[in-house]
C-alpha cells in the first residue's frame, strides 16, 4: 500500500515529533534539543535526543534514530501503514482510499484474507463449544471455575472430533486450498489430503495488540497428545512477537505486568481482577518478548510455576528482560503450584499480598544459586560467595552492584563474610577478566563488534549533519563540496537529495526519510543527521567546518585518482585542478562561514 508523498508529509507535519514522543518519553529541554531517557534500550544517563528544526529523533546510545513515522513503528511494532493511520487518525487527517499496485496489492490482499479465515475460524469454534457436541469442552471450562462472561471475553471455543469440520465450513466460503494450508490451522498429507489441524479441542484464540486473531491454541479433551498444540508460525503469527492476553493487558492501569505460563494461568487471572497478566505461547520468554513487554511497561513480576521447570524458566527470564530495560520481580506460589490453584485455594485479596511480596529477581537468583551449594561448608560458602560475585560483576552500574552487595551481606552476614570482602572478590575477578554474562543487543542497538569509522567516512557524516543543521550554509558550500565529493554511495545519494531540498525552497531531513523504505537504512540515514559537533564558539566552528571541507576533498581527489580512466583528459584537467585547490584551501584561502 503506498499513498502519495504529498499525503504522507501532510501526515508527518501535522504531528510534531516533540508532541508525540512526549506521550512515550519525558523529555526536558536543553538549548534547541529534547533529551530524554530511550524507550528503545536501557540506560541511566539521556541520551535519546528529539531536535524539533529537523523533526527527528536519535539515539546516541544505541543508534536508534528517525522521524515521526519511524518513532511509532518501533514503539508500537506497527508497520508504516499502521503508524500512518495511526498519526493521521491524531491529527485529523482524512486518508485517501487508494488503490495497491503489483506485487504489494497482493501481499495486503493475502494478510487481509488469512486475518479474515481466522477471524471465521474463531467465530465456528466459539459455535461449537456451546452444541451438544461442545458440552465436555464447556464442561471442562466451568469446571475449570471460568464464568460465562470470561469464556465470552477470550472467545473460547471448541473443535469438534471430526478431523475435517472446519475444513469443510472455510471451502465452503470459498477459500482455496493453497490460501487455507498457509493458514495454519490445516496440516496435509498424500493419504488423508488436508485436514483439521485443530480436533477435539478446547480453543483458546489468540490476538494481537489490535485485538485481530492472529493463530490459535488447543488443549486436547481425553488423554491425547500433545496436552497443548498452538498454530505454527504464519505471514500473520510469530510467536516471538506476540503474548497471550496483552491486547488486554496493554490497557491496565497498573505499573507493572504479570507474565505467568499458560492460557489457563491468564484467563483464571483476569477472571479473578488481574487484567495486567500475559503469557508467552508455549515458548520460552524471547528477547523479542521482552522488547515487546518493555513497550508497554517497566517492571515484569514473573509468576512461573513453582516447580522445578517454573524456576528455570523464571532464571531464563530475568536477564532476558534486564537486557531490554526492563525490570522484574519474582512471586512466590507456594504451597500452590500455579496462580489459577492459589486463587481457588486462598483467593484474590492472598494473592494480590503475595505480588506485593514479590522478589527482587537478582536476590532471587542469589537464593537458586544458594541451593546449588553445601552451605554447612566452608567449602560450599566459597563456592557461593564466588557466584555471587560473578553475577554482581554482571552489574555496571556501580551503586546497583554496591546495593546488591549490601543485601547480600544482610541476608548471608551469618556466614562471617562482610562488604569488602564481597568486593574485594567482585574486584578480582574484574582484573582477571572474567566474563559478564553476555548481553543481549537491543532491537535498535548496535552490534558488539562494529566496524571502525574511517576518518573520510566521519567527515562525510559531519558535512551531512553541517548541511541539515544549518541550511543557509549549502549555497556558499556548492563552491567548494558537491554531491559528487561524497566517496560513500549513501552518503551521496543523500547529499544529492539535500542540495536538490535546498534549491527547491528548504532542507527537510524528517520528509528525506520517507524515501527509504529499509528500517536498518533509514536508522543510518538517520544518524547522518545527528553526527555529535561539541562545538560553542563560532570560530570553533569555522575551524572545524574548514577541516571537514579539506578532508572530504582530499579523500574524493584519491577516489577519483584510483578510480578515472586515464585516457579521459577532460578528468585529469579537472583533478589537477582540485588538488590546486585544495593546496590554496589549506593554506587557508577559504571564507568565514557565518553560522
Amino acid at each position: 500500500m503506498r499513498y502519495s508523498d504529498d499525503i504522507i508529509e501532510e501526515v508527518r507535519m501535522k504531528n510534531d515529533i516533540v508532541d508525540v514522543v512526549s506521550q512515550y518519553v519525558k523529555l526536558n529541554k536543553r538549548g534547541s534539543t529534547y533529551f530524554g531517557l530511550c524507550p528503545f534500550h536501557n540506560e541511566k544517563t539521556p541520551s535519546f535526543s528529539v531536535t524539533p528544526a529537523k523533526q527527528m529523533y536519535y539515539c546516541f546510545g544505541c543508534g536508534a534514530g528517525g522521524n515521526v513515522f519511524n518513532f511509532v513503528m518501533e514503539y508500537e511494532n506497527y508497520t508504516f501503514g499502521e503508524a500512518l493511520k495511526h498519526l493521521a487518525d491524531r491529527a485529523g487527517v482524512q486518508l485517501p482510499k487508494i488503490e495497491y499496485s503489483g506485487e504489494a496489492k497482493k501481499k495486503a490482499e493475502r494478510r487481509a484474507a488469512l486475518l479474515e479465515i481466522n477471524k471465521l475460524a474463531a467465530g465456528y469454534f466459539y459455535y461449537q463449544l456451546r452444541r451438544e457436541s461442545g458440552r465436555q469442552a464447556h464442561e471442562y471450562l466451568t469446571g475449570r471455575g471460568l464464568s460465562e462472561e470470561t469464556i465470552r471475553k477470550f472467545g473460547l471455543g471448541y473443535s469438534d472430533k471430526y478431523s475435517d469440520d472446519l475444513y469443510k465450513y472455510l471451502k465452503s466460503k470459498n477459500y482455496s486450498d493453497e490460501l487455507l494450508r498457509d493458514s495454519g490451522l490445516f496440516n496435509v498429507d498424500e493419504r488423508r489430503g488436508m485436514y483439521d489441524k485443530f480436533w477435539n479441542r478446547v480453543i483458546f484464540p489468540i490476538m494481537d495488540v489490535n485485538n485481530r486473531v492472529i493463530g490459535f491454541g488447543g488443549r486436547v479433551m481425553g488423554d491425547g497428545k500433545p496436552k497443548y498444540l498452538n498454530s505454527p508460525e504464519t505471514t500473520i503469527f510469530d510467536k516471538s512477537r506476540n503474548l497471550y492476553g496483552l491486547n488486554v493487558a496493554r490497557t491496565t492501569r497498573k505499573n507493572y505486568l504479570i507474565l505467568c505460563e499458560g492460557y489457563m494461568d491468564v484467563i483464571s487471572m483476569h477472571q479473578a481482577g488481574f487484567t495486567n497478566a500475559v503469557a508467552s505461547l508455549g515458548t520460552a520468554l524471547t528477547s523479542g518478548h521482552a522488547s515487546l513487554l518493555k513497550r508497554y511497561t517497566q517492571e515484569v513480576l514473573l509468576l512461573y510455576d513453582s516447580d522445578d521447570a517454573g524456576v528455570r524458566a523464571a532464571l531464563r527470564a530475568i536477564p532476558i528482560l534486564r537486557e531490554a530495560g526492563v525490570s522484574s520481580r519474582v512471586v512466590n506460589l507456594k504451597p500452590h503450584k500455579d496462580p489459577d490453584e492459589f486463587i481457588k485455594a486462598l483467593g484474590a485479596e492472598e494473592f494480590e499480598k503475595r505480588l506485593e511480596q514479590a522478589m527482587d529477581s537478582f536476590m532471587f537468583r542469589v537464593h537458586m544459586a544458594e541451593r546449588e551449594f553445601p552451605m554447612e561448608e566452608p567449602q560450599g560458602q566459597n563456592r557461593f560467595f564466588e557466584r555471587c560475585a560473578q553475577m554482581l560483576l554482571e552489574l555496571s552500574d556501580e551503586l546497583e552492584r554496591n546495593l546488591y552487595i549490601e543485601a547480600i551481606v544482610k541476608e548471608y552476614g551469618r556466614y562471617g563474610v562482610g562488604t569488602e570482602d564481597i568486593r574485594k572478590r567482585v574486584n578480582t575477578l574484574a582484573l582477571k577478566g572474567t566474563p559478564a554474562e553476555k548481553r543481549i543487543q537491543p532491537k535498535s542497538g548496535t552490534p558488539e563488534t562494529k566496524k571502525k569509522e574511517s576518518a573520510a567516512d566521519k567527515a562525510q557524516k559531519l558535512m551531512l549533519t553541517w548541511m541539515t543543521s544549518y541550511p543557509a550554509l549549502i549555497g556558499k558550500l556548492e563552491k567548494y563540496i558537491t554531491p559528487e565529493d561524497f566517496t560513500t554511495p549513501l552518503y551521496r545519494q543523500i547529499a544529492e537529495m539535500i542540495v536538490l531540498q535546498y534549491h527547491e525552497g528548504g532542507v527537510n531531513p524528517a520528509k528525506l526519510l520517507n524515501q527509504f523504505v529499509d528500517s536498518e537504512e533509514q536508522k543510518e540515514v538517520a544518524g547522518l543527521f545527528n553526527a555529535r559537533i561539541p562545538l560553542e564558539t563560532e570560530e570553533e566552528k569555522r575551524r572545524a567546518l574548514h577541516d571537514v571541507i579539506c578532508n572530504m576533498k582530499e579523500n574524493s581527489i584519491a577516489y577519483q585518482s584510483a578510480h578515472m580512466n586515464v585516457t579521459d583528459m577532460a578528468a585529469l584537467q579537472k583533478l589537477m585542478a582540485d588538488k590546486k585547490s585544495l593546496e590554496r584551501w589549506k593554506a587557508g584561502e577559504l571564507p568565514d562561514f557565518a553560522f
